[in-house]
């Protein structure tokens, strides 16, 4: 454990952070699973409903440095590109 009042604080908002990029990441993965499970089911156009609030966590969590903003772009190119190939 910090003994130094600076180095506690760092802990402080290091457990913070830590606590805010889950959460982050776990909005991310729930709205996935929620699209691959719909695409499974051949609810394809529910599935493009939901896109939005995909790109909005991603999106969310490439502004904070939780996914480089790439990433982000390449997980939601690729969302997509599996919902357009399944409805075929």
């Amino acid at each position: 454990m910090p003994i130094i009042k600076s180095a506690k604080k760092a802990l402080r908002q290091a457990e913070r952070r830590r606590v805010q990029n889950l959460a982050r990441k776990d909005a991310i993965r729930e709205v996935v699973r929620k699209i691959k499970k719909l695409v499974a089911s051949n609810k394809h156009d529910e599935a493009l409903a939901l896109l939005p609030q995909a790109y909005k966590a991603m999106d969310k969590a490439a502004k904070t440095n939780v996914l480089h903003r790439n990433t982000a772009s390449r997980k939601k190119s690729r969302l997509v590109k599996f919902i357009r190939r399944t409805k075929v």
